[in-house]
């Protein structure tokens, strides 16, 4: 390189530097302000946004002990405005924003940067007191109410709540520890609650350690609950991971859940005011979950279940380390039925048991129950299952004089560990057949034989949540 064309290149250099030194003086603060930083993103969402807005422009502060409660409620009551004008989004961008309860409006997205972290505030008065599910008559925990969720909807349509995988922590530990000290006056809230809504979708985010239950879509419909990660200490309470109650068309897929209860509870109400508001959970697909549950089961159907549950469709499950496979829930009272219930593709590692049905988990709100209520258990198939390392292949209890009938189970593999129950299968009050089953069922599912095996049945035709295709969405913004 000649000296002139040395001069030439750091004269350039010069030029170069005292431009980055200037786009740097302008993010720096100016008036007092922080910089606004640019953020492109894009999320796959069954609506797109014609609106947008970040949590800093309403005062929210990212530092982990600043209240962001009264930021949240701005910034969804200044977007609530847009939902008859192509709906909105609201960005929360990098950092750990502590808040207490805040509630969704329609037409709306709630969007978390990868490095987000919602914090649920320790602060009980931060968590308003509201009335119980009017399916269950009084709350989980407590006669009475209960606490309002921290993300909570109700009365909506078109709501997304997802992310790149950003965080909502429940900060779980305080409640627990009020449950196991019988310190509580009210249930325990959820992290996220949506009822009496249409066309919802959560997905792609981390929940880690809630209060209890992580995700209930209750008296909704057109649900899809995807990508979503469930951490919580396996030993915490009710901690269940997503639970559909009283819910029509509902689509969960490739979730990962470790819990403190069931990974996937099905419920439509309790007892006596289940069977009065008589909503049924149907048209459930799940499917590519993986469970870690030691002390509950991968999938449950019940207990509270006196609405109906009907048409349910598990499919490509891994369970690891769980106490159950596939559970059925319920009692004498709780009248309504569980039917039309198909799995198939589960893979089971160290269990307790691959399949539990029980008509005698007898809890109840109240002593009004009508001991006459009986529940209708029919129509039950699994398949093409394997399971290694299991205490006992199958405990099936029905209700005398209210069997459960017509149990399908077909090529189900199950190696049992080394310190297994001699009696593997332990059957009562059921009715149903076996085919290519190991080992072989009881005797009230007798195995078909070769000459006359069967395959248990799952449809064949989609549902209509199935066909729903998500569109993507992008926002180029910037932030403070």
């Amino acid at each position: 390189m000649s000296q002139t064309q040395v001069g030439i290149f750091d004269t350039a250099l010069e030029k170069v530097s005292v431009l980055v030194v200037l786009v740097l003086l302008g993010l720096s603060v100016v008036d007092g302000q922080r910089p606004r930083v640019w953020d492109y993103f894009e999320y796959s969402a069954i609506s797109c946004r014609a609106h947008s807005a970040f949590l800093t422009d309403f005062g929210g502060v990212g530092d982990g002990t600043t209240l962001n409660t009264e930021a949240f409620k701005a910034a969804i009551t200044h977007l609530s405005q847009f939902d008859s004008e192509g709906g909105s989004q609201l960005f929360v961008p990098p950092g750990r924003w502590l808040t207490g309860s805040f509630n969704l409006t329609s037409h709306f997205t709630l969007y978390l940067h990868r490095d987000a972290v919602l914090l649920a505030s320790q602060d009980i008065n931060e968590w308003p007191v509201v009335d119980p599910l009017p399916s269950y008559g009084r709350g989980r925990d407590t006669a009475g109410g209960r606490y309002i969720s921290l993300i909570f909807g109700t009365n909506l349509t078109d709501v997304v709540v997802t992310g790149d995988n950003g965080t909502i922590d429940g900060q779980g530990a305080l409640w627990w520890d009020k449950f196991h000290n019988r310190e509580l006056q009210y249930t325990r809230p959820y992290l996220i609650e949506i009822m009496f809504s249409e066309n919802i979708q959560i997905s792609n985010l981390t929940l880690v350690n809630s209060p209890s239950w992580n995700v209930h879509p209750v008296y909704s419909s057109n649900i899809i609950v995807q990508g979503i990660t469930i951490l919580a200490p396996v030993r915490s309470p009710n901690t269940d991971g997503i639970n559909p109650d009283s819910c029509i068309n509902t689509r969960i897929e490739d979730c990962y859940i470790v819990s403190g209860d069931d990974c996937i509870a099905v419920k439509s109400g309790w007892d006596e005011y289940g069977i009065t508001f008589g909503m049924p959970t149907k048209q459930l697909v799940i499917r590519r979950l993986t469970c870690i549950s030691p002390t509950s089961a991968v999938i449950a159907l019940g207990s509270e279940m006196s609405g109906g549950i009907q048409d349910v469709r598990a499919e490509d499950i891994l369970a690891i380390d769980s106490e159950s496979g596939v559970r059925i829930k319920t009692a004498v009272g709780r009248g309504g039925y569980v039917k039309d219930i198909y799995v198939r593709g589960m893979t089971m590692k160290t269990m307790k048991w691959a399949f539990w049905m029980t008509g005698n988990y007898g809890s109840h709100p109240d002593e009004n129950y009508d001991p006459n209520a009986l529940p209708v258990i029919q129509n039950i198939n699994y398949r093409d299952m394997v399971a290694e390392n299991v205490t006992m292949a199958a405990r099936l209890e029905g209700i005398p004089g209210d069997p459960f009938m017509g149990i399908c189970i077909s090529n189900v593999t199950i190696e049992l560990e080394k310190k297994a129950k001699k009696l593997t299968w332990n059957c009562s009050d059921i009715s149903g057949i076996s085919s290519g089953v190991v080992p072989l069922p009881c005797e009230l599912l007798p195995d078909q034989g070769p000459e006359n095996a069967v395959e248990c049945n799952f449809p064949t035709e989609s549902l209509p949540i199935e066909n729903v295709e998500a569109q993507m969405c992008s926002s180029r913004s910037k932030y403070f």
